[in-house]
């Protein structure tokens, strides 16, 4: 039996001591504190004990108290009295207590693991000392490092960082180096004999596999710091005790499914991070899905390409360039290998193996720890299939990030060669090696981290088209780079085809068309299995029951088959053909359908993707190609933008305004601190806004309370915002400067909504906007002045207009005037566009398209029709401004008794439809408001209800019950009115509709 001092240098790391048995197992751990640490009750309760009480044999002593825990549990307790320090040397406390002691000290050290763990068991052992080995050692000694410049562990970041995953932050490499360390050392132990320990998990690693091995060299032989090599240690002592190969097989053969390696990785995440597990979702596809997909491309290289044998035929390379945990790969292995033995018998199994599966099959990992589970299940999978990898043999799964083409030189990682050469391994397959078979679930994140040079060369084909679009970051999304990948080396090879599960958002937005059409010109036929279960849209089936998704996410996924084969001969005018499925229903009916079809079976629809967007979602033609003809809102309201973001509403907004300047002008006072007023105000240095430079800044505007205005922030609700440039993110000055330059209107509206949403994302306004006044899974507010200011600073210029201008475009209102003999003025022409948008036949026949980009106006041929519209538009926008006469008196009344609040909860905010009374607590309401005002919706809001859950504890101000009064007799007029555009509405429909678009931009009417 033997003791190890642990050196401290905080406060975190482990235990002061660790008792071994002198056959390298740990026994336990002590704690120590000073004998003038009197009471250790309260010591017990401290964070740091809480963290040290999960070992599971610690004590906790002062030296004259001793505290046994087993796994945070207290189970002995011994006190040697006190008075006994200033006895004589010699004397000893009474026989009871020294019993008491040797009794604990006998407990302690009879200590040992248990020899049996189950597979959850195992993962709870594994995970709190990963959790413990990432917060409390590598972290820590992370800090220290970096404090003194240098270290092993900072290396390894560095290099990290440096050469594959851009922006690693030090919180994340801790994460990942300490789920590779327990990884590894199971991975090692699967591997190993009966005796384990850290320095036997070297010798388990297969020296083919670099990486790792350069990783344990220094685990397993270098000179740790000891707070790391006391944590490592016994993670491996847990797995010396446990039977991981039963574990494993457990799973295999008793229905955890054919994947026991990803299986236990995902029970130990459960166990680890769940919340995290929950949040990334990237380790594991489900079974039924992967199935879908293989058997899908087995089947695609046999029909299309003639590889009689398909996965198996001589000459598939395969690649999976986001392997993850290697699902998708060793499905693929498993099935080339049934298909070769049931065809050509079980002699040749092992040759086929090696010659085939490890020779021409390929994968592509960025993160360690599931490359090293990418690894473990590779071995473990092939040798289900009957082949043993021998100390010369590796799968070709490589640790390297997909999107960078740039190679690692070996002179710039000392100690970590082996990351150099698998990058050059990696790089000759990029490069070099034509792949027929690409497949996968590739990772989806907007704020894509992966911008290499070669990456973002390609991507420009998608975006060529879309110049115009506002906001491309939906292109940036990792998914659909690893698309561009694909389709990237299926280009170079000259044929083959695609297998991916994603994100479904580029099937139909705008934002996508460029890569729809670019896939299009690169593949041959393209299918796609829609699997839905979109919560973020809402997504319901036809039927209107629930629809979920495959996956633990809220974002709806889709399958998509791509093949290509051959460009050499492509004509100028080649399009793909184009299939599209959709899958609706309960996870475990998708699960059970994906088993049992393939793309033979699949009832696949072919879709005519047509110009502009190109969408792969079935449309009517016929009416797309009418409604087409109608002008673009951008063609008549030229300068538009979208609505101001602020990134801290709850700084620069307030329903108060004198509140709003009480609270900007403390924090400009410049006796407060930097960091006090962050944590009054609750900043963060995010996005472009450094509070403490922007604070400086503003502090030498001497008229910043002029920059307060009011601002649309919802249908309705009227806010004061600080609107400064440098308290804002995104200020938009160039278009909202019209707004705060004089009178002005402006139409408020959002392209792209979600596809199951109705469209009433229109709203008129006379001040600037929010870019979150409407609400949508898709889009962002877009806001159109219908005058434009001349800037301040060109008053002076000649050259200037010195009055206000229409933002309208000359050919559409030459076209108008041309067609009724008559120049309209810019008020009539934006009331009938308005009149048109609030046209229930207009909403209902288009809604399709409306979901999907800019609405089209028709205009009538007829002047007086076109009057008539523009009259109920005048009439729908005094409404909305709450500035009509036809609000007073208005139809609800504000009744009861109580304080006012609006409350929540059973006796708060609620509708009494049968006294048509929306209650704010349990004595008060609003009375006469009928249902359907009650649900009225206005950007994806329901109007009534939003506006009082805004005010939720909150006392309503005489102003307030007016404004409500008022808005709810405007939402009845509106509805009113709306009969009446309907009608004149269906009129414009059958009347003759002025030319097409590109005619009123300068053609013939």
């Amino acid at each position: 039996m033997r003791t190890t001092a642990q050196p401290k240098p905080t406060e975190a790391g482990n235990p002061d001591f660790r008792v071994w048995d002198g056959r390298q197992h740990i026994v336990g751990y002590i704690e120590a504190k000073p004998p003038t640490v009197e009471n250790l009750e309260p010591v017990a309760e401290t964070e740091q004990l809480r963290r040290y009480r999960k070992f599971p044999n610690l004590i906790l002593t002062n030296f004259f108290e001793f505290r046994l825990y087993r796994n945070g549990e207290l189970v002995a307790k011994a006190r040697l009295a006190r008075p006994f320090i200033a006895t004589k040397l010699g004397e000893r406390p009474p026989l009871e207590q020294v019993d008491e002691l040797v009794a604990l000290l006998e407990q302690f050290f009879a200590f040992s693991l248990p020899r049996v763990y189950s597979a959850e068991s195992l993962a709870v052992e594994l995970a709190w000392r990963t959790r413990f080995l990432r917060d409390q050692v590598v972290a820590e000694e992370l800090a220290q490092e970096q404090a003194s410049g240098a270290g092993p562990l900072l290396g390894f970041y560095e290099a990290f960082n440096d050469f594959l995953i851009a922006g690693l932050t030090l919180e994340s490499f801790a994460d990942l180096y300490a789920q590779t360390i327990t990884y590894g050392l199971f991975a090692a132990r699967v591997r190993a004999g009966e005796e384990f320990n850290r320095r036997a998990a070297f010798d388990a690693i297969p020296h083919t596999i670099g990486v790792l091995r350069d990783l344990f060299r220094f685990i397993s032989l270098g000179e740790l710091p000891r707070q790391l090599e006391c944590s490592v240690d016994g993670i491996a002592e847990v797995l010396s005790m446990a039977d991981v190969r039963g574990i494993l097989h457990q799973f295999f053969h008793e229905g955890k499914g054919a994947d026991p390696i990803v299986h236990f990785y995902e029970t130990f995440l459960t166990k680890y991070d769940p919340e995290e597990r929950e949040r990334r979702g990237v380790y594991y596809t489900p079974e039924p899905v992967v199935s879908y997909i293989v058997r899908s491309l087995h089947q695609i290289l046999q029909g299309k390409f003639g590889k009689a044998d398909g996965l198996a035929s001589s000459g598939v390379t395969l690649l999976d360039p986001a392997a993850g945990t290697m699902t998708f790969v060793a499905q693929a292995a498993k099935l080339a290998v049934e298909e070769f033995v049931g065809k050509y018998g079980e002699a040749g199994r092992k040759d086929f193996i090696r010659d085939h599966i490890l020779e021409n099959f390929y994968a592509f990992e960025l993160m360690m720890a599931p490359y090293a589970v990418g690894h473990l299940k590779m071995g473990f999978s092939l040798e289900e299939l009957g082949y043993q990898l021998s100390e010369d043999e590796r799968f070709k799964l490589y640790l390297t990030n997909s999107l960078e083409m740039e190679e690692l030189a070996e002179s710039q990682l000392p100690g970590f060669s082996s990351l150099a050469q698998e990058s050059h391994q990696a790089g000759a397959v990029k490069r070099e090696v034509p792949i027929l078979v690409i497949l996968g679930n590739p990772p989806y994140s907007v704020s894509s981290a992966n911008k290499s040079e070669f990456i973002e060369r390609e991507m420009e084909a998608y975006k060529e088209t879309v110049r115009d679009e506002r906001n491309l970051m939906p292109l940036s999304d990792d998914y659909v780079k690893f698309i561009r990948f694909a389709e990237w080396k299926i280009a170079q090879a000259g044929q083959g085809v695609v297998g991916m599960i994603t994100n479904h958002s580029y099937l139909d937005s705008p934002t996508f068309r460029g890569m729809r059409w670019h896939l299009m010109q690169t593949f041959d036929e393209i299918y796609v299995l829609d699997l839905h279960g979109n919560s973020l849209k809402k997504e319901r089936c036809p039927d209107g029951s629930p629809d979920e998704n495959v996956f633990d996410i809220r974002q709806g996924v889709a399958i998509a088959l791509f093949i290509c084969r051959g460009t050499a001969c492509r004509a100028p005018t080649h399009s793909a053909r184009t299939f599209r499925a959709d899958l609706w229903g309960l996870r475990d009916k998708k699960y059970a359908w994906l088993s049992e079809h393939d793309w033979q079976n699949t009832d696949w629809q072919e879709v005519h993707p047509r110009p502009e967007f190109h969408p792969f979602v079935p449309r009517d033609e016929a009416e797309f190609e009418h409604y087409s003809k109608f002008a673009k809102l951008t063609d008549i309201f030229p300068v538009n933008s979208t609505g101001i973001k602020t990134h801290r509403d709850h700084f620069v907004f307030d329903s108060d305004r004198e509140a709003l300047k009480r609270r900007i002008r403390t924090f400009l006072d410049p006796n407060l601190p930097d960091e006090l007023v962050r944590e009054t105000f609750g900043l963060k240095d995010t996005h472009t806004w450094t509070m403490a430079t922007k604070r400086k800044l503003l502090q030498q505007d001497g008229e910043w309370e002029k920059k307060i205005v009011p601002c649309l922030y919802r249908p309705f609700d009227i806010r004061w915002l600080f609107y400064h440039p440098h308290a804002l993110d995104r200020s938009r000055e160039e278009v909202m400067r019209h707004m705060l330059a004089g009178e002005n209107l402006a139409l408020v509206l959002m392209r792209q909504v979600s596809l199951d949403e109705p469209y009433t994302h229109m709203l008129a306004t006379n001040m600037i906007v929010d870019n979150r006044t409407f609400v949508s899974a898709r889009g962002i507010t877009l806001h159109f002045p219908l005058y434009l200011y001349p800037d301040r600073r060109d008053l002076l210029s000649t050259h200037e207009p010195t009055e206000r201008q229409p933002n309208l475009n000359p050919d559409v209102v030459a076209a108008l005037a041309a067609a009724y003999g008559q120049e309209p003025s810019s008020e009539e022409i934006f009331y009938y566009v308005y009149a048109v948008l609030y046209a229930p036949t207009y909403r209902e026949k288009y809604a399709e398209f409306l979901r999907l980009d800019f609405p089209r106006i028709p205009f009538t041929s007829d002047y007086e029709l076109f009057k008539q519209m523009a009259e109920l538009g005048k009439r729908l926008v005094e409404l909305h401004l709450l500035q009509s006469p036809e609000l007073d008196p208005p139809i609800a009344r504000f009744q009861g008794e109580g304080d006012g609040k609006v409350q929540t909860g059973k006796k708060g905010l609620r509708y009494d439809a049968e006294r048509e009374r929306v209650y704010i607590n349990e004595g008060q309401y609003f009375e006469g408001v009928p249902p359907a005002v009650w649900e009225y919706q206005i950007g994806g809001y329901q109007v009534c209800q939003k506006w009082l859950n805004d005010r939720a504890d909150r006392q309503l101000s005489l102003d307030d019950i007016r404004t409500y009064c008022r808005l709810t007799t405007a939402l009845s007029k509106t509805i009113e009115t709306q009969i009446e555009i309907d009608g004149l509405y269906q009129t414009v429909e059958r009347s003759p509709l002025l030319g097409s678009r590109n005619k009123m931009n300068g053609g013939d009417v």
